[in-house]
């Protein structure tokens, strides 16, 4: 691990953190930040009937937020490696206030597309960074994924859960979730002003160089890594952007708190399946395996209208998903060298952003053609088979080693 290169001229002004209480600061600000970009995801329903919009403007919300996760990636990738962790963390947490800002404001379509586009800026600042910060500071390569991966997973997952709860039980469900979020900044802030930077710079300036490229060393791992990343990931912009719809048009699910509940348990399987990395041989594989088997049980749940079915496929899609996605990146961090870590991290998070994105507008296009039910029973073949593919590949590559 590299040594933390502490600011010198700037720890008369200000109080710096150990090298333990920094780890704890990021997983924290890593947390808070992923949990504001999936606080709208059982307020869709509300949104929808508040302002008319139909399912395929509410997917191309959800998507405006990918996108602005790519451009955050590609525009800040490198950000980090040559000007330091802690300035670019800084500004994806304003970033992120400022989309809740936006959220507060809302009377219309625009104020939500703005608010999503810098809550993707900040996502996509903080997927690639912050997982690299953690990598720096951890003990080892394989506590600083783990802990990345499920303060990413975990966020996202306490999102839905959390304005859920809020919609259901605290009234104003529009303004209360957005509140709370800037509070929960707030402590987040003061933690990355705090950072000990783990990077020496390696100039005084931001060189904006935007480049998807990965060093030679893990191009290999970058490919199969990136073909299992995609599967999983449409899976997670589908249980984000389009089950909280099939759940109450579907299923006639009224409760805010089902809703953020179903997304939630989604996400906490993924987490669960990455802190089983260590225990399942050929994790890529087993999870490409689990996200097939994840999308027959979806194609069953929503065939013969089963929300129990539909809950278990979530499941075991998101444990398919969190093994494969954890192992991915693992081997990249490992593999990487350390100034091109958040460079690598940004590329990989690029493919998986993209994703969650064209999957889902195509299931709201088909939506609005042919219904949910329709477009989720495609969307799960579709799906099933790039893991397919994504398996075979893996096995005929490289049969024992995609475990850590």
């Amino acid at each position: 691990m590299p040594d933390v290169q502490p600011e010198h001229g700037r720890r008369a002004s200000r109080l710096e953190l150990s090298r333990a209480h920094g780890f704890l600061a990021g997983a924290y600000a890593f947390t808070v930040t992923m949990v504001g970009t999936t606080l709208p995801t059982p307020l869709y329903g509300i949104y929808r009937a508040r302002f008319g919009f139909s399912e395929l403007i509410i997917t191309v919300i959800f998507a405006t937020y990918a996108t602005g996760v790519i451009a955050g990636l590609l525009l800040f990738g490198r950000a980090s490696d040559q000007v330091g962790r802690r300035p670019v963390l800084l500004a994806g947490l304003a970033l992120s206030a400022l989309s809740a800002v936006c959220f507060l404001l809302a009377d219309g379509l625009v104020p939500l597309l703005i608010g999503r586009v810098l809550s993707g800026l900040s996502a996509g600042i903080f997927t690639g960074t912050a997982t690299a910060l953690l990598i720096d500071l951890a003990t080892s390569v394989s506590r600083g994924t783990l802990v990345a991966t499920v303060a990413n997973m975990g966020g996202l997952g306490c999102g839905p859960l959390l304005a859920g709860a809020l919609a259901q039980w605290a009234g104003s469900p529009l303004r209360v979730p957005f509140w709370v979020d800037l509070a929960l900044l707030v402590p987040a802030a003061v933690g990355m002003w705090a950072l000990p930077e783990p990077v020496a710079r390696t100039s005084g300036r931001w060189i904006h160089q935007p480049d998807l490229s990965v060093p030679i060393e893990v191009k290999v791992v970058f490919v199969r890594a990136a073909l299992a990343g995609f599967a999983g990931f449409a899976v997670l912009g589908l249980f984000t952007a389009v089950s909280p719809a099939f759940l109450s048009q579907e299923l006639s699910v009224r409760s805010h708190v089902v809703v953020g509940l179903v997304v939630f348990v989604v996400f906490a399987a993924s987490a669960a399946g990455q802190m089983l990395l260590d225990l399942v041989p050929n994790a890529m594989s087993a999870g490409c395996g689990a996200l097939i088997a994840g999308m027959g049980l979806l194609a069953l749940g929503v065939a013969v209208s089963s929300l129990a079915l539909v809950v278990v496929a979530g499941v075991i899609a998101g444990l398919g998903q969190g093994l494969s996605f954890r192992a991915g990146l693992h081997a990249l961090g490992a593999g990487a060298p350390p100034d091109r870590r958040a460079a690598v991290a940004s590329s990989f998070f690029t493919v998986a952003y993209l994703a969650i994105s064209v999957p889902v507008i195509g299931v709201g296009v088909l939506a609005q053609a042919a219904g949910l039910r329709a477009a989720g029973l495609i969307f799960a073949g579709v799906v099933a088979t790039l893991a397919a593919v994504a398996l075979v590949l893996l096995v005929r590559e490289r049969p024992t080693d995609d475990g850590p």
